[in-house]
């Protein structure tokens, strides 16, 4: 039996007189008799890093992972930012209102609870560039994948198919969160317009994900705290225009780095910017 899957996420956000808009996870995917084979998780709270936990995995984006590209993170194009076709959305539960943008898990098909569906003895490690909206249609014992209180990861197919069998649709995993492994630095792209920067930063190792972030203008000596705005997506809503900018940057770990001058002056909006500064 097969029943068809959509999801759909549009996120909002307000900044002065500028609303940003992201669509998010448009997604269909067809589940089997997987889902009766492998039963309701039990419920779980997101995990700390390094615990294995249980889950469910379903797919979306087409073969080649071209349906993934944008999403809830705001990341764009996920080939070009370097996080190819392994990614995938995560549900409420793990999403945390974009706070887990950028994390990465270690995932394996659960053989001890479907064996039938999984590839034996391979795992699979993702980003998080999405969000798995709830669908409250069905109850989250029956369907509701992505409902809360419930772990779920929307994986992009090709990530998908390293662990599961194609015609499953649907399978049991087991996961744990782990350290991001990235080439280069930090990258910053500066998005908005005067009085508005939205800051995009993307290519961050270890945590993989932004807890806190703030900038200091090159006419200034005071740090000011930006917001998270969206996904991986943090603003100021100084007028920056023109001034060489410096970025100070607190991971999910509570780890700093300080970007000294990363961003000279003259600088265009749309412009990104590379650091060789690197979480470890």
């Amino acid at each position: 039996m097969a029943q068809a899957r959509a999801s759909a996420l549009v996120f909002l956000a307000v900044a002065s007189a500028l609303v940003v808009m992201a669509a998010a996870d448009d997604t269909s995917n067809t589940v089997t008799a997987a889902t009766a084979l492998a039963g309701p998780p039990a419920a779980a709270a997101a995990p700390a890093a390094g615990g294995w936990q249980k889950a469910h995995a379903t797919f979306y984006g087409g073969a080649d992972a071209s349906g993934t590209m944008g999403g809830a993170c705001g990341y764009g194009n996920l080939y070009s930012q370097g996080y190819g076709t392994r990614n995938a959305a995560l549900s409420t539960a793990l999403f945390n209102d974009g706070a887990s943008c950028g994390q990465c898990y270690k995932i394996a098909c659960d053989r001890k609870r479907a064996p039938q569906w999984c590839r034996p003895g391979v795992t699979v490690t993702i980003t998080a560039t999405n969000f798995c909206p709830p669908n409250w249609g069905p109850p989250s014992d029956t369907g509701g994948w992505g409902n809360p209180p419930r772990p779920h990861f929307d994986m992009a197919q090709p990530a998908w198919e390293k662990i599961g069998i194609f015609s499953a649709g649907i399978i049991p995993v087991i996961y744990q969160r782990v350290p991001c492994v990235k080439k280069g630095g930090l990258r910053f792209t500066i998005n908005g317009h005067d009085y508005f920067q939205l800051v995009l930063v993307t290519n961050v190792a270890a945590a993989g994900s932004i807890k806190s972030m703030e900038v200091m203008g090159s006419n200034s000596t005071d740090w000011m705290p930006m917001a998270r705005n969206w996904g991986a997506q943090w603003h100021s809503l100084a007028y920056l225009t023109g001034q060489g900018l410096s970025f100070r940057v607190t991971n999910s770990d509570d780890q700093t780095l300080v970007f000294t001058n990363i961003v000279p002056p003259g600088w265009k909006f749309g412009q990104t910017f590379a650091s060789k500064l690197q979480f470890k």
